[in-house]
């Protein structure tokens, strides 16, 4: 072996090898991973992922099922992460100019309009919509941390009716199909 390829085969060894980029389990988690939530686990059979255009992420929505139940983790990024456990509610609208700022669903509660934005989202696995197309998004508030969301796309809509929970009561395991 000549002194050069003796040389090179050490500064090979000496190069330190770059660091593996820190993953945040609550936007990189993909279909498969296992949820825990409020101590009850769900698989994650969907994930929506919401930016804007030449933007990173700013909200996820990962579909989560427990035998033939099916929930929604909805997870918005801003200086902190809120996260919301929701269920999926059936109803319909035919028109999104019509979506009211203050919806009331009987039962003497009635939620306000905190805001609606469209964003675009790429979709993952088994969800209610196309990826790469673009997604209109109203968010309601009610009493006693109650939170109501509403999406529409070309035509269908998805409300779902939950409560904000703490991040730290997320965990999520990932799958073993990597």
């Amino acid at each position: 072996m000549s002194i050069w390829k003796r040389v090179s085969s050490i500064m090979k060894a000496n190069k330190q090898e770059p660091e593996a980029k820190p993953t945040n389990p609550l936007e990189d988690s993909l279909v498969g991973d296992i949820v825990t939530v409020d101590l009850e686990e769900y698989v994650v059979s969907g994930k929506l992922t919401y930016f804007d255009r030449g933007f990173a992420p700013h909200r996820f929505a990962y579909y989560l099922q427990n035998g033939k139940h099916i929930s929604c983790l909805v997870v918005e990024k801003g200086r902190s992460y809120e996260c919301f456990i929701c269920e999926f509610i059936e109803g319909s609208l035919d028109d999104p100019n019509d979506v009211p700022s203050s919806l009331d669903l009987g039962r003497d509660f009635t939620y306000e309009l905190e805001h609606n934005r469209s964003d675009t989202v790429r979709s993952d696995g088994n969800t209610d919509f196309r990826s790469n197309d673009d997604v209109l998004f109203w968010r309601y508030f009610g009493r006693d941390d109650q939170y109501f969301f509403l999406q529409w796309q070309d035509g269908k809509y998805v409300a779902m009716e939950g409560s904000r929970t703490p991040a730290g009561q997320v965990k999520f395991m990932k799958g073993t199909q990597r």
